[in-house]
């Protein structure tokens, strides 16, 4: 019976870390302490790990990306600053991304601080025009499940020479309090009232209440459920800093100063993307206004799960991948290869 308790947890283990699919030895060894009955400990150590806000003072330029050249392109207006922040160069500036086949661009980012007390704390932001792009929710090794899935965890060599944009998904379908839907497959059954990044059949997709503003249907071929939304009607939702009935995820982890991502819709239906590091909830639903969400939603939090890269091509080779931020952790290759995480990959139409 010792022999067996020894050796059973020790194969668990090895397979964890050696399972298909890209993730750094950490991250796999902190998901199977979660996995095993060591969520309290973990939440325990990253409550107190990140409980530190970060510098009230300007972040190093290194931190930043570099402030666009000329005016963009058709882009939208600038980026509102919050009030006693003087702009860094290119701060709210947005530059245009890649373009589309009417020659206009169908992403543009910039980057923006959403909180006073902290300016060192920069969000970057991804606008990617829905009538210019195409929204597809890709499983991946481990998440959902339901292996194998079509797509082979990565994005289709199909699909590379005309991507945009790929991004992280939420968290894992065990902490999600959601659903997953994708390629005419149900992983997870979809919760009523749960924040849902919904795809639809013309690759549009939005920021839903499901059961409220999206429903199932012919139209609705793919959702990503997480939570509960944090931003509605172009405000924070109210409760984000108590997280009562555990809306936003375990207990203190809405206070949790740290990398963080979400995605919203703006008013005319454009997707927006945020994530920055030294970023609390109430941060990030600040950082979706901002950027000019009308509802959003938070996505993966921490490093090495928050992850945006937009892409350029030349000649018939692979895509060259710029990251959203220059801090932001993970290989350029992400996507691109084999991930154990769901994920989100943008084209053009």
């Amino acid at each position: 019976m010792l022999l067996a308790g020894i050796v059973v947890p020790a194969a668990s283990l090895a397979q964890a870390l050696t399972y298909p699919g890209e993730a750094i030895t950490p991250v796999r060894l902190v998901e199977w302490v979660r996995e095993h009955g060591g969520s309290g400990i973990v939440d325990l150590v990253e409550n107190w790990w990140y409980a530190r806000p970060p510098a009230a003072s300007d972040p190093k330029p290194a931190d930043l990306p570099a402030p666009p050249t000329a005016a963009a392109l058709g882009a939208p207006p600038a980026l509102p600053l919050p009030a006693g922040v003087t702009p860094l160069p290119g701060e709210g500036e947005w530059v245009a991304g890649a373009l589309s086949s009417g020659g206009g661009p169908a992403i543009y980012t910039t980057f923006e601080r959403p909180d006073s007390r902290y300016p060192s704390a920069v969000a970057g932001v991804a606008l990617l025009e829905s009538g210019l792009t195409a929204t597809r929710l890709i499983a991946g090794t481990r998440e959902p499940g339901l292996q194998p899935w079509p797509e082979g965890a990565r994005v289709p060599d199909a699909l590379r020479g005309s991507l945009v944009a790929t991004f992280n998904s939420g968290f894992k379908m065990q902490d999600a309090h959601g659903g997953f839907v994708a390629d005419g497959r149900t992983a997870v059954p979809l919760r009523d009232g749960a924040a849902s990044l919904v795809v639809r059949r013309d690759g549009t997709a939005t920021v839903a209440q499901w059961g409220r503003d999206a429903v199932a249907g012919p139209d609705v071929v793919a959702v990503r459920q997480n939570l509960d939304l944090v931003v509605d009607g172009g405000r924070p939702v109210v409760g984000l800093d108590g997280n009562n009935g555990l809306r936003w995820g375990s207990t203190k982890n809405q206070l949790q100063y740290t990398w963080r991502s979400g995605i919203g819709v703006d008013a005319v239906g454009n997707l927006i993307y945020v994530a920055g590091t030294g970023m609390n909830l109430v941060t990030l639903a600040a950082a979706l206004v901002q950027a000019g969400a009308v509802r959003g939603m938070q996505l993966d939090i921490h490093s090495q799960m928050v992850d945006f890269f937009s892409y350029r091509h030349a000649g018939s080779g692979e895509p060259t991948a710029t990251r959203l931020l220059p801090t932001m952790p993970g290989g350029l290759d992400r996507y691109l290869v084999a991930d154990q995480r769901d994920f989100v990959a943008v084209t053009l139409r």
